[in-house]
């Protein structure tokens, strides 16, 4: 399995410990995938969706190699009459569990693990697809390229 695949797989697991108790406000129910759903295919909510987007490197001395991989959050929520409150606190929800897990194991055989997740941006649908909500998340996942 390649390293994009490995990490995208170790974030949705990451996210499914996303329960509605401390320190976070919203059960995911376990609904977070490492493959892309646009938001009419979607029949559970809220749920959360992985893909992978742009990567970039960085070549230092001694064949040093960083890459940086772009991943693209997105997250669904339905409700009549709550759905941007919920998609709102899924999204900071989602915020805490990176920042709690920058440092991310993704592959145990070898023990490769990230060296920081970023958010780069958080956009929303801003209620126009009532009764759904729609978000994305972008993260800067940094990682040694062996």
């Amino acid at each position: 399995m390649s390293k994009r695949t490995s990490i995208l797989k170790a974030l949705a697991e990451t996210f499914k410990t996303i329960d509605g108790y401390a320190p976070y406000t919203v059960n995911l129910q376990g609904n977070s995938f490492a493959k892309l759903k646009f938001w009419d295919e979607v029949q559970d909510f809220p749920s959360v969706y992985l893909t992978p987007s742009t990567e970039t490197r960085e070549y230092l001395p001694s064949g040093f190699e960083w890459g940086f991989l772009r991943v693209c959050v997105k997250v669904y929520c339905k409700s009549e009459d709550e759905a941007q409150e919920q998609l709102e606190q899924l999204l900071s929800d989602l915020e805490t569990c990176i920042d709690r897990n920058r440092r991310l194991v993704y592959d145990t055989t070898n023990n490769y693990e990230t060296t920081e997740i970023l958010i780069d941006s958080i956009t929303t649908d801003e209620g126009l697809l009532a009764p759904y909500a729609v978000g994305e998340i972008y993260l800067q996942v940094r990682y040694q390229v062996m």
